[in-house]
Parts: structure tokens; sequence; C-alpha cells
């Protein structure tokens, strides 16, 4: 059975690959940071997720050796059998103090809290209403779940508000957006998204997995950046991003909603606890936090360099102020060919393409990090400058 399968197979990869679309993945042979080295030499990286440079502390990595030793490599077991220790406690109640909300529970990653959300809350009489931009473990969760579906496009207040108005008739609508749109580096709107809500009478939930420990003046993301941190009713959001770069996920959300994801979330459930090292280890990221805005300076500095520069090469680079800054190409294979000569050049970053982005809308997101130095900042845009003059010739 599987010989016809497998030409089936290979047949869609040759496709993937002839389309410009094949997705390698480059392997490092050193720690997550700002200068890492793969087979063809030392690099700096600029294409990971690593916004505050706290992948490889070595506090945050005393922290987790020291956590091995006194609670142990993993759980064995789901939270409510027998994987709950004293540590995944503290996180959770830590991360509710830092984000301003009642409760918190710890899944195995974001895009797991993402599944587990809105099967658990609506059912057939509710409706979700998404941005049309959002992460797409926010898509599949909401196919989990028999709530009516609604989308509106990008940060369209107007569109938004349609949508609340054709769904009145619902016991509870609940609207979603990304905090930052990973792809963009936009930023939601916030207060316009919680006034239409308090209007129609909707939760809000908030992804701000590219936000928390960063955005805002004490680095809790986009309801602080806002200050709406008491009008939004969830917030999901990773600590393998900003806050360690490991794994892990979480929902700070009212107290409520977290004691009912207790009860019927199923990744929740049916998955092993966060391991005892990355909870420990997370404890130690809000540590750091409390006293990070030399860090968050320097990250903000870097990117409106970055930006900066770049635009006066005469790139297109999509408007804003966040790290992420996402170098527009068009062409998928274009995009690819970039990134492999910023590679030749020192440089690693990824040409991203359709199905991540939109057909024709393929670039390279160059991210940020407070790890970088100017002078790596200008080394990078550099490398652009001469990958696209040898494009071009």
């Amino acid at each position: 059975m599987y010989a016809s399968v497998r030409d089936e197979l290979r047949a869609t990869l040759d496709e993937i690959r002839d389309a410009g679309l094949f997705k390698p993945e480059r392997v490092i042979g050193t720690p997550q940071s700002a200068k890492v080295s793969v087979p063809s030499g030392d690099v700096l990286n600029f294409c990971a997720n690593n916004y505050l440079g706290l992948a490889d502390h070595p506090e945050v990595i005393t922290a987790a050796k020291e956590a091995l030793d006194r609670w142990g490599y993993g759980m064995a077991s789901v939270r409510f059998i027998c994987g709950t220790q004293e540590i995944h406690k503290e996180l959770e109640q830590r991360l509710s103090a830092f984000l301003g909300q009642e409760d918190t529970i710890l899944y195995s990653s974001c895009f797991d809290a993402n599944g587990g959300v809105f099967e658990t809350l609506l059912g057939p009489e509710d409706a979700v209403i998404s941005d049309a931009l959002n992460h797409a473990s926010i898509i599949d969760g909401i196919r989990l779940s028999k709530a009516r579906r609604h989308r509106y496009a990008n940060r369209d207040m107007a569109e938004l508000e349609k949508q609340l108005q054709e769904t009145q008739d619902a016991r509870r609508r609940l609207i979603v957006t990304d905090g930052v749109f990973s792809m963009d580096g936009y930023v939601a709107p916030l207060p316009e998204i919680c006034d239409l809500a308090d209007r129609y009478d909707a939760m809000v939930m908030v992804d701000d997995s590219h936000a928390v420990g960063f955005v805002g003046p004490g680095g809790r993301g986009t309801p602080e950046l806002h200050g709406v941190m008491d009008r939004v009713d969830i917030i999901t959001g990773t600590l393998g991003k900003a806050l360690g770069g490991a794994s892990g996920g979480y929902v700070a959300a009212r107290a409520e909603i977290v004691a009912l994801l207790r009860q019927r979330s199923r990744p929740y459930l049916f998955s092993n606890s966060l391991a005892p090292v990355i909870a420990a280890a997370s404890l130690k990221v809000l540590d750091l936090l409390e006293s990070a805005g030399e860090l968050r300076e320097r990250l903000d500095a870097n990117t409106k360099l970055f930006r900066t520069r770049m635009t006066e090469a005469g790139f297109e680079i999509l408007p804003g102020d966040h790290p992420i800054a996402p170098v527009m190409i068009g062409d998928a294979a274009e995009a690819g060919r970039m990134a492999e000569l910023l590679l030749e050049r020192g440089v690693y970053v990824i040409g991203f393409s359709y199905p991540v982005v939109p057909m024709g809308q393929a670039r390279i997101r160059v991210q940020l990090s407070a790890a970088h130095s100017a002078r790596d900042v200008e080394r990078a845009v550099a490398a652009f400058v001469d990958a696209r003059a040898t494009m071009a010739g």
C-alpha cells in the first residue's frame, strides 16, 4: 500500500521544491544567541525570537541546572494525576501577577494553550470573531470548537463591529486577536477592540506571544502598552520567545475561566506537565524582567537602527516599530535565494513564503534582539545591500 502513497508524497514534495516553497532546516551547533555556528561557519542570527537575549543568559542556565537537582528531569504524568509540583503553582502565580490576571494555567506550548481554550468555553450557541491574520494555533483551536465562526479583516474595526452586530443572538461572543501579528509586526488596536467588546457585551482574548517581556513600559505586553490590562479577559502566550526561549505556554485569565480549563481543556488534561526545569528557569526570567529596562531600550534602539538603515537603502519594510521587521521580496524563490546569499555573507535569516504568508508576499522576516550590537545591525544591512546587488547582476 505504502508504495503508491510514497510516490504521491514524493510528487507533492517535488512540487513544493519546484515552486520555491521548500523549507530546509538549518542545523546550528551552538546555544541560541546573537551569533551561532552553522555548517558554513559562524553567522549573525537575525531570525530567532530571542528578543531580550535571555536564551543563553547565565542566570537562566544556572537556575535550570539547580532545578534539575531539586525537581528532577520530568513529571512523567499529567497535572491532575501526579504531575503538579510546587514550582508549577509558583510560576502560575507569578505569571498572573505579572500580567495582571486572576489566575494562570500552564501548557506544554502556546499552540496547545490556544488549542484548549475555544472548545472548552464555547458551544454551538456561541460565536467567536477572529482577526484574519491570527496565528495558526488560534485558527486550529477555533476549528476544534462547535462555535459559530466569524472573522474580520486585519485590524479592521468597522468589520469587527459588523460581525458583532450580526452575532447579537449568540449566548457568548469572544473576540480573539494576536497582540502582535508575527508575520508583519503590526500591533492590534486593543483600545478600540475593548471599546467594541464593552458596547456589544463580548469577551476579549489576546495571544501576546510576540509582546510579553518587552512591549509596554514594564514588558507586560500589548494590554499594558495600550492601558487595557483590566479589560482583556484572556491572555495566551509562550515561554519560548522573549521569556527564555525554551518551550511552554500559558493562559492567564479570569479565575472562573482558568478553573474550567483545568477541568475540561483537553491539551492540558492529556499532556505531560511542563518540565520543572523550564518552570524554574522561567521564574528566573521573570526576576530578570524586573530590571530589564536596559535590555528593552537596547532592543528598541536596534529595531530603530535596522528599520532606518534598510529604508534609507531602498528596501521595503512593513511600517511599525516592532523588532519583527519584514523585508518584502514578493517572489518566493527570490526570497529563498536572498536568504542563501545572506547566509554566505554571515547573516542567518529565513525567507517566508506561502502558506506561511499570502501568495506573492514572500519576505525575509528579520528579528532584532537586545543581544545584537549596533555593529551587528550595520553588518546585516550591508549584507542585504550586497546580496541585492548580486541578485540584480
